[in-house]
């Protein structure tokens, strides 16, 4: 991710045009930009040429740096790599390639509201906002697997829970389900066939980790640890159970 000062420099550079552009499409925050966006952002950087500019064809002829989505173009992997080697220290930490590898599995996420809760956790972790990330992640795999429960297991998993528990009230909607620790939650979700076995050792793992998060403390995280923290919420519950 490059920050808007470091696009102004290196805009101005010695950079082809197709390097210009690759640039403004690593500027923060990453996203899919349209031509229109993309044009506005190298002008307002100081590349007044821009204007006269076939931002399309350029990208197109990108040798699989950058691709069009259907929210406009963005960066492939190679392409962040590109970038990267250009832009040298001013490309700042691995977030950028780590974040594409995230938004990678935004597409395989049906519910829209349930994709945009997952890339406010993305924006997050790119903002350098870690423990945000990892709590605001996990509150929304909670929040989807309670709803799942509610719309398809809910008798199955209060027999279990009342099974475990006696004095269980019958949960009738999610707002029931939350009372329950997420720890014996994670449990139920098990001996109802939902999850695995090795999947809730996964998941518990993100709950000591979301509890750590979500208390002043000493503890320090770094990019690699939230990344894999939302990868595996993503795999295992968004994908899963949108």
């Amino acid at each position: 991710m490059l920050h808007r000062d470091a696009l102004k420099d290196l805009l101005a550079g010695d950079l082809s045009d197709a390097e210009k552009v690759l640039m403004c499409l690593a500027a923060e925050p990453i996203a899919p930009r349209a031509v229109k966006t993309i044009v506005e952002l190298a002008y307002g950087a100081g590349w007044r040429a821009i204007k006269k500019k076939n931002v399309s064809l350029i990208l197109s002829r990108s040798k699989g740096l950058a691709v069009r989505s259907k929210d406009g173009w963005e960066l492939t992997s190679s392409g962040i790599d590109a970038v990267a080697s250009l832009a040298g220290p001013a490309m700042g930490s691995p977030i950028p390639k780590t974040a594409f590898a995230l938004r990678s599995n935004l597409s395989h996420i049906a519910n829209a509201d349930t994709r945009a809760f997952v890339e406010e956790a993305i924006c997050c972790f790119e903002g350098r906002l870690y423990r945000a990330a990892v709590v605001l992640s996990w509150v929304g795999a909670m929040s989807l697997l309670h709803e799942y429960i509610v719309t398809n297991k809910l008798s199955e998993f209060n027999a279990e829970a009342l099974r475990r528990n006696p004095k269980w009230k019958s949960a009738k909607n999610t707002d029931d389900l939350g009372l329950m620790k997420e720890d014996e939650f994670l449990d139920v979700l098990q001996a109802v066939s939902l999850i695995g076995k090795n999947v809730k050792q996964e998941l518990k793992k993100g709950l000591t980790l979301r509890n750590g998060c979500g208390h002043p403390n000493s503890m320090k995280l770094a990019e690699h640890k939230v990344a894999a923290h939302i990868e595996d919420l993503t795999l295992n519950v968004f994908t899963k159970f949108a």
